[in-house]
């Protein structure tokens, strides 16, 4: 039997990591965050360290850790370091968090489009190049994430008050989801508890008012879709591809209306071979790592 390879999945919220051998998964570990850049260096360090504790000290064939962020030389060889700190000689690779979807979705190239808390377009070809659109954050952009949607919808409501409106269906539904007694709250709200993950988790109202045929909750997720399927065609379009298309997400995988309308949009492009993934990413991460081991030593 070889080495077993260890996968990490590493969010800005938590980490995902998976040892592996040839029979199968022998640990799965959930943990906070270990990314420096949403938790900083000596906390990732200590995520890491506690992951690499709970998986115990079998030998490793190879270490693959995907990365939100991890965008430059600089942020994955640091994140590199502190793999190497916890497993000395073992090989190690850090690819960008996308890339772990791909190889989840069976391809080593295409692209992949992600709403979840945050937004994403990111492709990568037969050779190797890769490339991104959107990612931003949510203060620069993020568009057609969860939390795009919700403050789309929170300026509708908030519009509606300026201009001395009555409250409307998406309006009135937002301020129930949020505990509030009526629109006019949501401000008092959003300026208290700022959290990212709250609010994205609200889109939730306006997909299922969209799904009722609410006019406002209908063009916020027309919006979304048409920002989601610009970062697709636009990181598979300088690249020259067109598909594999890897649908993710928690939003985009579990809301069948924004995928169609974004599948409807690239499709009208002339991108084909939509893909929604149904396995967590970390599971790409595991994949990379066999390839890693298996790969001739330099």
């Amino acid at each position: 039997m070889t080495a077993p390879v260890l996968g990490l999945d590493v969010g800005g919220s938590k980490t995902h990591a998976i040892l592996a051998d040839d029979r199968g998964v022998r640990a799965e570990v959930l943990a906070g965050s270990a990314n420096p850049a949403s938790v900083g260096l000596e906390e990732a360090a200590r995520q890491l360290r506690g992951v690499f504790e709970r998986i115990g000290d079998a030998p490793l064939g190879a270490i693959v850790a995907g990365v939100a962020g991890a965008d430059t030389r600089a942020a994955t060889a640091k994140f590199r370091e502190l793999l190497v700190i916890n497993r000395p000689g073992v090989p190690v690779d850090v690819v960008h968090d996308a890339e772990l979807l791909l190889a989840t979705a069976g391809t080593g190239h295409g692209i992949a489009v992600i709403s979840g808390t945050g937004s994403v377009g990111w492709a990568r070809d037969t050779e190797g190049r890769t490339a991104r659109a959107g990612g931003w954050g949510y203060l620069l952009g993020d568009e057609g994430s969860g939390y795009w949607v919700t403050r789309m919808a929170m300026r509708h409501a908030l519009e509606r008050i300026d201009q001395g409106e009555p409250a409307d269906l998406l309006s009135q539904q937002l301020a129930s989801d949020c505990g509030l007694q009526g629109p006019e709250d949501l401000l008092d709200h959003f300026t208290s508890n700022p959290e990212r993950r709250f609010w994205a988790s609200r889109a939730r109202v306006v997909f299922e008012l969209a799904h009722d045929g609410d006019p406002t909750a209908l063009a916020i997720v027309s919006g979304a879709a048409e920002h989601l399927a610009f970062f697709a065609a636009s990181s598979g379009g300088r690249l020259g591809l067109t598909g594999p298309v890897v649908l993710a997400g928690g939003q985009l995988v579990h809301q069948p209306l924004l995928q169609r309308a974004v599948c409807e949009r690239l499709a009208a492009r002339g991108f084909h071979d939509f893909r929604v993934l149904d396995r967590d990413p970390v599971h790409g991460a595991v994949e990379l790592a066999r390839a890693l081991a298996a790969a001739p030593a330099h």
